[in-house]
């Protein structure tokens, strides 16, 4: 398998696994994963959400959302969005909409809001909301990131613009952006180390995300859902060790889970991960994300021919 892809699929399908074995254990606190699992590490599905094993969250399935949106649009969408159109924004926001009205397991509450503002009165953005520093934003954002590989400036618009349909927060904004250049970086080939020091010199330009010391808060605003993920990703060189150590910190454990396994899982890349994990994720949903992969990379080599 091609490099490149062999990373970008490792961190669809890290995402993925890292979102399926955290649901189990979502909103949980660390002493009563304790009490009842020991150490969580198998995807066994249950939890609040009453999941079967494999089954995914709306952390995947609203990142499928976007990479559809995408897809469909081609690389005419993104360059007529590259030349000012708000057209593959409307396509992204139609997107968001089919998903919410397919009655998804799970929506956000603010996820929910942007997408119901939306509808009723078709803007691309509500205005700045003290309460939209929530992770939502930045959990979908991994389709943005893979179709705009190797374009600086569209990454950066994609990026704030598929975000801003929901959250419209400056804390969202640069967790968004954020964690999207730490994958750029790791999908070009950065080592654990490099990633560290990307963290390091990240958080001193961002100081709200600084994780050291952590204070063990791992909830869906966004600061305590970046501080989890920079923790334990440059904590663990190992997919399985960063993984397990993440989501056995409970509270929003899926998407935690989801955006080291993204990180962790394009380290390693896709012949890598732990086939016991990979081979308990629903079928559709590991071929979507292999045809998806695929299609966001074409994109991205489209857009900068």
């Amino acid at each position: 398998m091609d490099k490149l892809l062999d990373k970008a699929l490792g961190a669809y399908l890290g995402f993925a696994i890292g979102d399926a074995l955290g649901a189990t254990v979502e909103f949980m606190r660390p002493r009563e994963i304790e009490a009842q699992y020991g150490v969580h590490r198998e995807i066994i599905g249950g939890g609040w959400l009453k999941l079967a094993r494999g089954h995914v969250t709306d952390d995947t399935t609203m990142s499928l959302a976007l990479g559809a949106s995408l897809l469909q649009g081609g690389c005419h969408a993104l360059d007529r969005f590259v030349s000012g159109d708000d057209a593959l924004v409307r396509s992204i926001g139609d997107a968001y909409v089919l998903w919410f009205k397919s009655k998804p397991v799970d929506c956000g509450n603010t996820c929910r809001r942007g997408i119901m503002r939306y509808m009723h009165d078709g803007t691309l953005a509500g205005p700045y909301n003290p309460g939209d520093a929530g992770n939502g934003a930045l959990m979908r954002n991994l389709p943005a990131v893979l179709a705009t590989l190797g374009n600086d400036t569209v990454f950066e618009r994609l990026s704030i613009a598929q975000a801003r349909l929901t959250h419209h927060h400056p804390l969202s904004d640069a967790a968004t952006l954020g964690i999207g250049e730490l994958l750029r970086h790791l999908l070009t080939g950065a080592a654990h180390c490099e990633c560290q020091s990307w963290a390091t010199n990240w958080c001193k330009q961002n100081p709200a995300f600084r994780f050291v010391p952590y204070r063990s808060r791992a909830s869906a605003y966004v600061v305590d859902t970046v501080q989890t993920v920079l923790q334990f990703l440059t904590l663990h060189d190992d997919f399985e060790a960063a993984l397990v150590a993440t989501v056995n910190q409970g509270d929003d454990a899926d998407t935690t889970g989801a955006l080291v396994g993204m990180l962790a899982g394009t380290r390693c890349g896709a012949s890598r991960l732990p086939q016991r994990w990979l081979h308990r994720l629903q079928v559709d949903i590991v071929r979507t994300i292999t045809d998806q992969t695929s299609g966001l990379l074409a994109l991205a080599n489209g857009l900068n021919a």
